[in-house]
């Protein structure tokens, strides 16, 4: 998966100063639309607005890895705060780098790696919580979701066929 807050910046980035807050309004609707059909539908607005030859590396940023930035609808809704952005990843590393640059060079490997460890085991206390996590079996039992709900049982079966 994606994260929208690079997407959007990135997308941004494509147009004129003037026209950025506009666009940005109905960028920002697309990763808490309820539904993927709804969030395509926004896609195909912000095309159809900008799309045409004012900008068109702006749509066409956008469409980029569309399919993946989109993903989080096939998870469970309680799950999605968590799969529309990688900052769950990109946090804690950006407080080892902090430490790693500080210290410029290691003269050996051993001591990065107990630094990288300490450092990464004190941030962890400050981790939030997965929400939904009483749904993580269902995840890796790959129950299928639509639009964040978990698909009737005997829609499984079907699939199952």
């Amino acid at each position: 998966m994606g994260c929208w807050n690079h997407k959007i910046v990135n997308v941004l980035d494509r147009f004129a100063k003037k026209v950025q807050s506009e666009a940005r309004e109905l960028l920002c609707r697309m990763p808490y639309a309820d539904t993927r059909a709804e969030c395509e539908r926004l896609k195909d607005e912000f095309k159809r607005r900008y799309g045409g030859k004012d900008y068109p590396k702006a749509a066409s940023t956008l469409e980029n890895d569309w399919e993946r930035m989109v993903t989080f609808y096939d998870f469970p809704k309680e799950h999605w705060v968590h799969l529309r952005t990688t900052n769950v990843v990109e946090s804690p590393f950006a407080t080892v780098r902090l430490r790693t640059t500080a210290a410029k060079r290691f003269r050996n490997v051993t001591n990065a790696t107990a630094l990288i460890w300490k450092v990464l085991t004190v941030a962890e206390k400050r981790f939030r919580r997965l929400k939904g996590s009483h749904l993580l079996p269902d995840v890796y039992n790959r129950v299928p979701f639509k639009d964040g709900k978990r698909l009737h049982p005997s829609y499984e079966t079907r699939l199952a066929a």
